[in-house]
Order: C-alpha cells, then structure tokens, then sequence
C-alpha cells in the first residue's frame, strides 16, 4: 500500500479542533503527519487546495437491504454509494428478511461486507425477537458476533415493559438502543405529516404528537434505568425539546436528526410526490428550523442519511401505498453543507456531527485525524456545483426528491484503511 499524501487542504479535526491548511500523510492505514511541507516522496499526491480534508463521515442509520431485498439495495451496492457520499463507515438496521436478530445473520452481513463493500459496515441487530416487540433478542450473542447497537427500527416496541427490559440489559453489553420514536396508535393510518398540506392533499396524517409521546416515554425509560438511549431521525420541535430537557437532567441519550428534516417540509409532498414520502414525514417549516437549531446547539448530536433504497416500481404506486423511505448517502454531504453557507454551522462543528459524534456514539475507530489513527479520510470541495442524477450514482435506487437538483459541495476522495475507495474522477476504487 503506497503512502499518500494530501497537500494543501483545509484540515478539519474535531477531535482535536483543528482547523488549518496543512498537508496529511498516510502511511500503512494510519494518520502519519499533518503539517505543512511533508515530504511527497513515494506517496500518491492528492492536490486539496480548497477542499475540507476531514475525518471519514460515518452514518449512524442507513438501510442496506441485505440480506433478503436485494432487488432494492445489497451490501456491495450500498457499500459503493456510502464512499461515494464521504462515508468511510454506516451501520446498517436490522429489518432484513430475515431480521438481523441471531448471530448467524449478523455473520453473514459481516462476511459479505468484508468482501464486497468498499465502506466499513457495523451491523445493528434487533432489539426484539422478528422486531415484534414482544421478546428479547440475544444482546450478549449479537454483540459477540460483531452488532454495534440494537434497534427495531422501522417498527416501535409499543410495550413498555419491553422497552424497560431492552434498556435495562444493553447496559450489560455497554450498547446504545436506538429508538424509533413513533406511537402507532397515533400514527394510525397516517402517511404525512398531518396539517394544513395534509388536508388539502386529502391524505391521511401523521400527527408530530406521535413522535413526541414516544420521546417522552423512552426518556424516562431512559432516566430510570441508566441506559444509552439513542433517537432516530428526529423530526419533530416537541422532541428536539424533550430530548435538550432530558440532557440538562443528566439522561444519557444522543440523537441523530436526518439530512431531509433539515432541509425539506411537508410542501414537499403537494404534487403527490412518492420520492418525498418517509418516516417519520417531513414536518411543519416550524419543525424543520427546530431541528436545525437542535443540531446546531447539541442536542442532536449527529447526521444520520436513513438511507431508505425502494425499487422503482415501489415508489411508483399511489401516494398512500408507496413505502416510505428515500437514498441519502451521495447527497447527505452538500445538502447538510447549507448549515455551512447560513453561518448556523462552523465547517468544523458540521464536521463533528457527521463523523466524529456518530463514531462516539457507536464507540468504533474514526472521526479523527489524530497521529496514529486509522486513515479513513474524505476530501470535499464545498464549493462544486454539480447536478445529482440518482441514474449515474452508484445505489441500485433511485428514490431521491434531489434527482435533476443543483446541489454545491461533492466529495472528491473517500479514503478508508488508508486506501483510496472513491475518486470523482474515476468512481469506486476496490
């Protein structure tokens, strides 16, 4: 493996709060040298003048479909696409068929990462047993076997008592529960964010009290039993406020809010558009500017894609029976970059949210820059305007409400082990 070299660029560290032009050497997968005039011999030069250099984005919620959708999305496919969006590293949910609820499966999604995916892939396995809600899953198993966290995401574990047990026992295997925050009973049928959009549309609505009714409740659950408590997708100003409450009272939560809570509202939906149905939906402009300012305060502590991949046919039913869910890694970087052309975010805090906070929260290698450390780098160039065709990306999918958009900032160079897996120039490099 050649050393390599990247001179010039905008080096961004939260780990350490650097934030100088330097040059950054690698050598054997780690982090040699950062300064300025490091010797180029023997390295692969990267020119970075007026690019961000940084620590590889690593993305707290993301959907690769495997096994058992891969029509949709499979590891080697997802795994192509993270790169391609900066992320050296995504950890994956466990709706899979089968559900990612025993070992074997977790083996599996490991296996075909180590050999298939150009980006490091940590397994979330089930907090419940087919995510029912209802029996415990194997935490001591799961986590031997590789699993990072537990999550029925994508489904809620209504059942207090559960939820109470889930916490209580991921404190002995020292790993988060990430919670997706929805009360079904009042979510009902559901399909957008009930208000004004929604009445004019005629389609039924979520209300955002679901989502904070269950924030609430898990808060406490949280409270009361000392666990690392984890909130997905956070779209609501209730949560966003709960959750600040809790942290001033010492709960020990953190909370990812995802890149299109922060960028779209329910208007997005008023042409019908299946590409703009999620979950939970997008909220009120009101919501939106809370999470915004949730994230720039810290009381979310990260951005997570929830990259949601569905097959064309999928997304082209009606409105109400589509599944929600859109792709979000190889936009994720210039879409969040408008935190940084507003001044709500230094380029170093928004750094910090996209990589060094999700390696915290999930306690895996990354986010750092630091001398010795692993050599999972991104370069991006903020300021590349550039048109995003979902068709010319590297997803098997193409739900994306930004397809035909102009978007500024584009990765340049994905580093991960100290190879580099994507160029722009030259695409995914195995």
């Amino acid at each position: 493996m050649s050393p390599i070299l990247l001179r010039g660029g905008r080096v961004l560290d939260p780990s350490s709060d650097r934030d100088e032009v330097a040059d950054v050497r690698i050598e054997h997968g780690r982090i040699a040298a950062i300064g300025r005039g490091l010797p180029s011999e023997g390295a692969e030069v990267i020119e970075a003048s007026g690019c961000y250099v940084a620590p590889g984005f690593v993305d707290l919620h993301s959907h690769l479909r495997e096994p058992g959708q891969e029509y949709k999305e499979d590891i080697s496919t997802g795994g192509r696409s993270a790169v391609a969006g900066g992320f050296s590293a995504v950890a994956c949910m466990a709706n899979t068929q089968p559900v990612n609820d025993d070992p074997a499966t977790t083996d599996f999604i490991l296996d075909r990462a180590k050999h298939d995916s150009p980006a490091r892939v940590y397994p979330v396995a089930a907090a419940t047993k087919g995510l029912r809600g209802e029996v415990m899953t194997e935490m001591a198993a799961l986590i031997e076997a590789g699993a990072v966290a537990f999550s029925d995401d994508g489904k809620t574990i209504m059942d207090s008592g559960v939820m109470r047990h889930v916490l209580e026992y991921s404190r002995l295997v020292s790993a988060p529960v990430i919670t997706h925050a929805e009360d079904r009973t009042l979510v009902a049928g559901g399909v957008m964010h009930e208000g004004v959009v929604s009445t004019r549309l005629g389609l039924p609505g979520n209300p955002a009290i679901a989502e904070d009714v269950h924030v609430a409740r898990d808060l406490m659950l949280a409270e009361f039993t000392g666990a690392h408590l984890h909130v997905a997708h956070v779209s609501t100003k209730g949560a966003v406020e709960l959750i600040r409450r809790a942290r001033d009272r010492g709960v020990h939560v953190t909370a990812e809010v995802a890149p299109h809570h922060l960028a779209l509202t329910d208007e997005a939906v008023c042409d019908y558009d299946t590409h703009a149905k999620v979950a939970p939906p997008l909220r009120s402009e009101a919501d939106r500017l809370a999470c915004r300012a949730g994230l720039v305060d810290g009381t979310l502590d990260a951005i997570a894609t929830d990259h949601a991949p569905h097959a064309q046919h999928e997304k082209e039913l009606d409105f109400a029976e589509a599944p929600p869910g859109m792709i979000g890694f190889e936009t994720a970087a210039a879409v969040t970059l408008d935190l940084v052309r507003s001044g709500e975010l230094s380029p170093l805090e928004w750094v910090r949210r996209l990589s060094t906070n999700p390696a915290r929260i999930l306690a895996r290698p990354g986010g750092s820059l630091a001398t010795g450390e692993v050599a999972d780098v991104v370069v991006i160039d903020p300021e590349q305007m550039w048109i995003y065709d979902p068709a010319k990306g590297f997803s098997k999918a193409r739900n994306s409400p930004w397809a035909g958009c102009t978007l500024t900032g584009r990765v340049r160079i994905t580093i991960v082990d100290g190879r580099i897996v994507f160029d722009v120039e030259r695409g995914v490099l195995l």
